[in-house]
């Protein structure tokens, strides 16, 4: 067993991982001295251990406890670099666009005006009088550190995290709750998989619940050389296009080329032309996406084809709809020459129907009807494909009215998941108002602002309302006749935390980041304790020096409607201050900024929200494993005079580690209520080079989203209601308890309620 991937899995589930069987743990142990060394070190960076893992750690070997603390440093980037460029920034430097404008000028025309200054390491020159050098840790006009420190604050924290102990089974556990999840899994669920899938065999008798989740089983199958066994895996030619597609771009959602290659190129935009690196970046993505196998693989793909168990007309019917890549991955794989070999009839049978399009285009018959206005005709084609029809239903409502419309949908229903029907209902308000705004995530995670459809005007409010309305009733009807049909005992008492009913049920919410201590959900609330939150940003690390230029930056909205910003181009505003702007990453370190929010001085400037957000100004997008969070503590806390460190792992509240696979410019990541004084983790990606482009509409409008969801306590209470139990506010006495922790699992969550 890796305990290295282990307990990288397990401290996502507030828990560390040892080898060890729950009757040994029973078993009295001396404490080691390795043990309460390692106890000593989790407290003073903010976490407690339950007693069974206390007893864990006794019986643990010194191997064992040496991998925990790797893991921990690895994770918490306990040996990187976190000195800022100003030392003792919470002091302002006072720097200016004059000063900046005068050391341009110094060394544009150096050589030809005499000024007294000094030159940095880097080559510039600062002139006399500008930037105060002595309060900087590299050069404040380019941005390149020339200090690099490993130190941090420790124990400043007034709160510790709990951590539960972690066995072989328990992984094995999570491995399964995640397979059979029946919601698609977000970044940090999905890699959990592929690392669990290294450690485990995939288990012969689950059941995937979703087509993104069996790529990952298939690719560790692939991997392991047990490619054909994941041939009874693929049922339609789409899964198998699906996983060839995900192997090449490593997006388990099936993304065209155009559109890769139109991203590349405009994460790639650069608002310097000498920088710009739009057209190479477009030229090297083509050739990225070019595809080229070898025989072994085109026999291993070949074989899972010509096993498909659909008939040849429905299986060519489903490759229609991606036929242009469909050519290329036909011709790359060689699989006209392997249908003309004996044992491979059916695929020469699919290529044949394939390439003379001899099956019937169901798209185009709806599409037919839809413009011929035939309702009955358009709602009978649509029942046939009940997915589709609940992803056109309130299209479909507005345009051939809501009665017959939600007639039909009804009749099929009961084949949709829950998921579905969840994403439906928590959609209704906003489509279904002219003045919300509607957003859309496109496959490529940019979020974009939808104006409402244009035949809601056909309808006066109490018309849409009713829309609403209805759609409602028939979710509750639904999903209390499936918790009705569940295996179930009748009566007890069901304690239901207050705190679920603001969690909104995770379904839909794909996300790009990894939360590599915590799995705290979108819409997740957090108190501010203290009268100061700090932002950080980490990134670089284990790359060689070189201009990557990510910046860290907070949009302050006053109740006036005015907005301020705290960012490089603005170290100091009402309320907040910043470490300073660094362009430069040092070698294989990485290096911090940080933002400090000061929320009584934000309260007195009138300021209503602060907006978190990352973004690359470097060409492409953010760094791959760049982590940003905010640190929040009771306590003052501390910032180095000496490099400008302003990092305490015991005070971190939420941080999340961004996705290798990412593909936005920009990220918000949270945002601050200063009136409530709590902050909202989100996660909104956006294609802008600064913080300039987030549009604070898309940001509430994300926010009212989340509002309006459903949340966790609201459908477990209607699942209480159909399995006839009580709700009470005593635990202790409750049969059925459901807390905050609880639903930290989101895959637990989901098969629980929306299986």
């Amino acid at each position: 067993m890796d305990n290295i991937i282990a307990n990288k899995v397990a401290l996502r589930y507030e828990a560390l991982f040892i080898d060890i069987d729950s009757q040994q743990i029973k078993q009295h142990h001396e404490p080691t001295t390795s043990a309460l060394t390692l106890v000593s070190r989790l407290s003073k960076f903010g976490y407690s251990v339950e007693q069974d893992l206390l007893q864990a750690f006794y019986w643990a070997s010194t191997k064992q406890i040496e991998d925990v603390y790797v893991v921990m440093a690895d994770v918490l980037r306990l040996k990187q670099n976190w000195a800022s460029l100003v030392k003792g920034w919470g002091t302002p430097t006072q720097e200016s666009l004059i000063d900046h404008f005068i050391t341009y000028v110094a060394n544009r025309f150096k050589g030809k005006i005499k000024l007294e200054g000094t030159t940095l390491p880097c080559g510039h020159f600062i002139p006399y009088g500008t930037f105060p050098l002595e309060r900087y840790n590299g050069c404040p006009y380019c941005g390149t550190p020339f200090v690099a420190s490993t130190f941090i604050y420790e124990g400043q924290g007034d709160k510790s995290k709990p951590l539960r102990l972690f066995t072989r089974v328990d992984l094995e556990r999570e491995l399964r709750t995640l397979l059979t999840s029946p919601t698609p899994l977000d970044a940090t669920q999905a890699d959990t998989v592929a690392q669990l899938l290294v450690l485990f065999d995939l288990p012969s008798d689950v059941s995937i619940g979703m087509k993104e989740t069996l790529m990952l089983a298939i690719k560790a199958l692939v991997a392991a050389g047990k490619g054909l066994q994941a041939t009874r895996l693929f049922e339609t030619p789409t899964d198998i296009l699906r996983f060839i597609w995900y192997e090449h771009t490593g997006s388990a959602r099936i993304i065209e080329p155009r559109t890769l290659i139109a991203h590349a190129r405009g994460v790639n935009w650069y608002v310097s032309e000498g920088g710009n690196m739009a057209n190479k970046a477009e030229q090297d993505k083509r050739n990225e996406l070019k595809l080229k196998y070898n025989r072994a693989y085109c026999r291993l793909v070949a074989t899972w084809m010509n096993a498909i168990p659909l008939s040849a007309d429905k299986a060519a019917e489903t490759m229609h709809a991606k036929r242009g890549m469909w050519v290329r991955v036909i011709r790359a794989l060689r699989l006209a020459e392997y249908a003309q070999k004996q044992g491979f009839e059916r695929l020469a049978q699919l290529l044949d129907v394939f390439y003379h399009q001899a099956y019937p285009s169901w798209l185009g018959m709806l599409d037919g009807a839809r413009r011929a206005n035939n309702a009955e005709q358009t709602l009978s084609l649509l029942t046939q494909r009940p997915g589709l029809f609940a992803r056109c239903l309130y299209s479909t409502m507005l345009r051939f009215g809501s009665e017959a419309t939600l007639s039909a949908f009804q009749s099929v229903a009961h084949q949709l998941p829950s998921r579905l029907l969840l994403s439906l209902v928590n959609a209704a308000p906003t489509y279904f108002s002219k003045q919300s705004t509607r957003l859309a995530r496109p496959i490529t995670g940019v979020m974009h602002q939808l104006p409402p459809n244009a035949m809601l005007d056909q309808y006066d409010e109490a018309q849409l309302k009713q829309m609403v309305n209805c759609v409602n009733t028939l979710f509750k009807h639904t999903m209390h006749h499936r918790y009705a049909q569940q295996p179930h005992r009748v009566g007890g008492l069901i304690y239901i935390d207050p705190k679920l009913y603001q969690v909104p049920v995770g379904v839909g919410d794909r996300s790009s980041t990894i939360q590599d201590t915590s799995c705290a959900l979108p819409g997740t609330r957090f108190n501010v304790e203290g009268n100061a939150v700090r932002l950080f940003m980490q990134w670089g690390n284990d790359l060689h020096a070189q201009h990557l230029d990510m910046d860290l930056s907070a949009a302050i909205g006053f109740e006036n409607g005015e907005t301020a910003f705290c960012s490089y181009f603005n170290l100091i505003c009402p309320g907040a201050k910043h470490s300073g702007d660094i362009q430069y990453i040092p070698e294989l370190v990485g290096t911090a900024e940080y933002v400090e929010l000061n929320l009584n001085e934000l309260a007195e400037a009138g300021a209503r929200y602060v907006t978190f957000s990352c973004n690359a100004y470097s060409c492409g997008t953010l760094s791959p494993n760049l982590m940003v969070g905010w640190m929040n503590s009771a306590n003052p806390m501390s910032v180095s005079d000496e490099d400008g460190v302003a990092y305490d792992p015991s005070c971190v509240q939420h941080m999340v580690r961004v996705d290798e696979s990412n593909l936005s410019k920009g990220l918000v990541f949270g945002v601050l209520n200063v009136l409530r004084r709590e902050i909202v983790w989100l996660e909104m990606p956006y294609t802008s080079q600064t913080i300039l482009g987030v549009d604070a509409a898309k940001v509430e409008a994300l926010l009212k989203q989340l509002e309006e969801k459903i949340t966790i306590g609201e459908l477990l209470e209607l699942r209480a209601e159909a399995h006839g139990m009580t709700l009470t506010c005593d635990e202790s006495l409750a049969t059925e308890r459901y807390d905050y922790r609880w639903a930290l699992n989101v895959a637990q969550v989901s098969s629980l309620l929306l299986e």
